[in-house]
């Protein structure tokens, strides 16, 4: 695990590092060829320099997004703003995260995934990768 992330984790109340722990564990093992760091303070794993998948803590509990979520499909992802494409489920307890939920939901970040990398080039013009 990146140490960053790590520190991270360990930097949050006991539950929340075990939701943090479990969810980080999940993703390295869905994604191994994510590159993970800390971005914007919080957790984030890139593909090919996209963010694809990452968490924070809210006031509510732990909240996993994934940047192209909107496009799973997946009931139980709630979507964001609407100006972007993210969607995201809150954690109060480890006992909460699905591991088969996660592992489809981290498939699908590898085959359904928007061109945030470039986003400011194109001036706010979300493309879709292929």
């Amino acid at each position: 695990m990146n140490s960053d992330i790590k520190n991270f984790n360990e930097s949050q109340s006991e539950g929340e590092n075990e939701i943090c722990k479990a969810l980080a564990k999940e993703i390295d093992k869905g994604l191994p060829e994510a590159e993970s760091k800390i971005w914007h303070r919080h957790p984030v794993w890139f593909l090919e320099d996209n963010p694809t998948v990452g968490y924070s803590k809210l006031k509510a509990g732990i909240r996993l997004m994934f940047w192209s979520g909107v496009d799973f499909k997946e009931e139980k992802l709630q979507p964001g703003t609407g100006k972007f494409k993210d969607a995201s489920i809150t954690y109060t307890s480890v006992d909460q995260v699905d591991k088969g939920e996660l592992k489809r939901w981290l498939e699908k970040s590898k085959e359904i995934r928007w061109d945030y990398k470039n986003l400011i080039k194109r001036k706010g013009k979300l493309e879709k990768l292929k």
